[in-house]
């Protein structure tokens, strides 16, 4: 008897009769995909966000040593204090003294204020005194008198000088001694001497005054005020 051959399956007939092979191949297309998509991302590398950098932070902590400069040349010095990376090192030269600002010059056309000059010191009380008195008066005048005393170890001279306004001076003399020069200037009578005063020598100076007052506005020697008696 002859056997008859039955055909076999066709390749196409197995693929559509098994569809679990198209599944299983699909998922293993997908995870051989994802494998390759993760492999690449974790190959990647990412970069912060820029912004502000920090020296001190971002920067390796990296000692330095600074060197100091001789004439056989440079020479490792130990540092005095820790250095931070990303600045300079400190320097070993001193720094400059400020020179200090020239000053202003004013404006022109401003007129600086010009300070008044001190006064003068007081002249010292004169060694020659004078006490001033009334020897009489009478209608229209009357006689004055200035007693002069010198207080001083050595010989002095005098000017006795009296105020009395709107009067006329008639005469002056000196009791008992050598004359002296006269004056009478719109009311002020003068007397100036005509020889030195022995220490402790008195001599009165006398005087006629008519249409004024028997009391002076003032009345002085060598500057220094007379005293009443």
């Amino acid at each position: 008897m002859s056997r008859t051959r039955r055909p076999g399956p066709q390749p196409g007939t197995a693929m559509t009769s098994s569809p679990w092979i198209l599944v299983a191949a699909g998922v293993v297309v997908m995870v051989v995909l994802l494998v390759v998509a993760f492999g690449s991302v974790r190959g990647r590398r990412t970069f912060p966000a820029a912004g502000p950098a920090d020296p001190v932070m971002s920067l390796p902590h990296v000692p330095l040593t600074p060197t100091a400069v001789s004439a056989t040349g440079p020479s490792p010095v130990a540092a005095t204090a820790p250095v931070v990376p990303g600045l300079s090192p400190r320097s070993t030269v001193l720094p400059a003294r400020p020179t200090p600002a020239a000053p202003t010059p004013s404006p022109r056309g401003v007129a600086r204020p010009v300070l008044p000059p001190p006064p003068p010191p007081a002249p010292p009380p004169s060694a020659v005194t004078g006490r001033y008195s009334v020897m009489s008066a009478f209608d229209g005048g009357f006689i004055g008198e200035v007693l002069l005393v010198n207080t001083a170890p050595m010989p002095q001279g005098w000017t006795v000088r009296a105020v009395f306004p709107g009067g006329r001076l008639v005469t002056a003399w000196v009791e008992g001694a050598e004359q002296g020069v006269f004056r009478f200037d719109d009311g002020v009578f003068t007397y100036r001497s005509g020889f030195d005063l022995a220490p402790g020598q008195s001599v009165p100076v006398r005087f006629h005054i008519e249409r004024a007052g028997t009391r002076p506005v003032s009345c002085t020697v060598d500057g220094t005020p007379c005293t009443d008696r």
